[in-house]
């Protein structure tokens, strides 16, 4: 259950399934629902001076709204957004001035409350005029400030906000080039007749790149599937004052004249990225029909028919496939691990033993336990991974706050070596019973597999249990569609078979042993 903090009526926006609400202004709470949204509007007086006195408030009350709260519940913030103006002096600013005082306290009120989230409450009226946001009779007859006709509209906008909280982005953009990131062909026109900045369509094109280049400074991996010669690409891409993405930004490309159903498979296996984490763009309907028949797994949006239309186009694509919240520290820097990467693949080669390799790499590992600052960052890796994920299970950094709180352990991995930081790569839940402990998941970025630093971790895991000290260490294996790569791995480290099934293994390690 959701508990609605509102001063006008919204049971109509939101729906009473799952939601109940609290009564106009009212603050105090007892019941025990499980999630919180605070949804205030701004009133409709006429008197602005009462009306920017009483937003001024609100900071106040959203404070104590909050200590009522659990700290492991979410709360979801809207910010005010002025949906009528009253105004009989042009100069007065008054409640614009205590609108942007109050969102602004809310940004820096969640940068310092992990449960806080901050929806833009903007994004959706500004879709609106005046007089579609509101329906006057149904106001002076309900007090409801949202015009209800909009309240299917509301309801999808405000799920795709609440997926970019917890639901995993799609990982990587692969681009096509020729009438798709600049205007013309360029093996036909000539770089010089290629249409990038200036006038129309060119600056249509240049727009869209640097929506593009947003989304990979905050961790989308950008990818170049292109029929051309790809040295003449990138002297292009080198030399065109007005080229936005350049080939620094690019995680990995096939330009070349094979069909795009398998250089993109071959992108998918070079990122070590499931094909389902994609999204593929072409202005060629016969390319992305190709795509979708042969790779039914990658996303492939119709392109539009038009330059101008590719500013809404874009928008449609980050709110459905590429919803960020908040960018970690380890998404800036994706890019280039990606490349990293690809560096250590080379120099494997030269190796033919793998323990020769492995060495070679100068491998530094931290584990660190109940770190608060690692939380978001675990639960962020928890959506997005897949094949080395020992029960599929997800988690949002309020849960594992929780798990904390309730006397369990949460380990989190960060790996470097010679070529470069990883980051934070890797976690464990763990939770204690007794004198047993039951790792509830294991989950490492399948950037830094086939290094052995998986066996490492569990190793480090094991030797702290045993330090608690608890006797046996118990661990599941759930199958999911993806996460066959780690069938028998708590095998390898160790670990016996309790009971085996088609769909889950259960184990146990014996700590007193002496065998760690």
């Amino acid at each position: 259950m959701t508990h609605v903090f509102r001063n006008s009526t919204a049971e109509l926006l939101f729906g009473n399934a799952g939601y109940s609400f609290s009564g106009y202004d009212e603050i105090v709470y007892s019941g025990n629902a499980d999630s919180f949204i605070w949804f205030y509007t701004v009133p409709f007086h006429a008197d602005t001076q009462s009306v920017a006195t009483e937003i001024s408030s609100y900071a106040e009350r959203l404070k104590f709204v909050h200590s009522q709260i659990p700290a492991t519940s979410q709360l979801i913030v809207f910010t005010l957004y002025r949906l009528f103006d009253f105004k009989a002096e042009s100069m007065d600013f008054s409640v614009e001035s205590s609108i942007d005082g109050f969102n602004s306290f809310v940004l820096e009120f969640a940068k310092t409350n992990s449960n806080v989230r901050v929806v833009d409450f903007s994004d959706f009226c500004s879709r609106y005029a005046t007089a579609d946001l509101i329906d006057w009779k149904f106001y002076f007859l309900s007090q409801a400030a949202i015009n209800p006709k909009l309240a299917i509209a509301f309801r999808k906008w405000f799920e795709l906000k609440k997926s970019s909280f917890s639901k995993p982005a799609k990982k990587c953009f692969v681009l096509d080039l020729d009438n798709t990131l600049w205007g013309g062909i360029l093996g036909e026109d000539g770089p010089e007749h290629l249409k990038i900045g200036g006038d129309y369509p060119g600056k249509a094109f240049l727009l869209f790149q640097q929506q593009i280049l947003e989304l990979q400074k905050r961790g989308i991996i950008l990818a170049v599937c292109s029929k051309n010669n790809e040295k003449d690409v990138w002297e292009f891409v080198d030399n065109s004052r007005d080229q936005v993405i350049k080939k620094q930004h690019i995680a990995a490309w096939r330009i070349n004249w094979n069909d795009k159903a398998g250089n993109i498979a071959e992108l998918a296996k070079e990122l070590n990225i499931g094909l389902d984490s994609m999204v593929f763009l072409d202005d060629q309907p016969a390319e992305r029909e190709l795509v979708k028949s042969m790779l039914p797994e990658v996303t492939v949006p119709d392109f539009p028919t038009a330059p101008y239309l590719l500013p809404v186009f874009f928008k449609n694509l980050q709110e459905q496939y590429f919803n960020i919240y908040q960018a970690s520290a380890e998404d800036l820097r994706k890019t280039e691990q990606y490349k990293q990467n690809a560096e250590r693949r080379q120099l494997q080669q030269l190796f033919t033993n793998i323990d020769d390799f492995i060495k070679s790499l100068q491998i530094e590992t931290t584990i660190r336990l109940n770190d608060p600052a690692d939380l978001p960052r675990i639960a962020q890796m928890s959506q997005k991974t897949n094949q080395f994920n020992l029960t599929g299970k997800r988690y949002t950094d309020l849960e594992l706050k929780e798990i904390i709180e309730r006397n369990g352990k949460v380990f989190s991995l960060s790996v470097k070596d010679k070529f470069g930081d990883s980051g934070l790569t890797g976690a464990a839940i763990v939770s204690l019973i007794g004198n047993e402990a039951h790792i509830e998941n294991l989950f490492l970025s399948c950037r830094i597999l086939g290094r052995k630093i998986e066996n490492t971790f569990v190793e480090q895991i094991l030797l702290g249990l045993k330090e608690v000290p608890l006797e046996n260490v118990t661990a599941v294996y759930n199958k999911t569609p993806k996460n066959q790569l780690v069938e028998n791995f708590y095998e390898s480290v160790g670990f016996s078979v309790m009971d085996k099934g088609e769909q889950k293994k259960t184990y146990v390690y014996y700590l007193k042993k002496d065998n760690v």
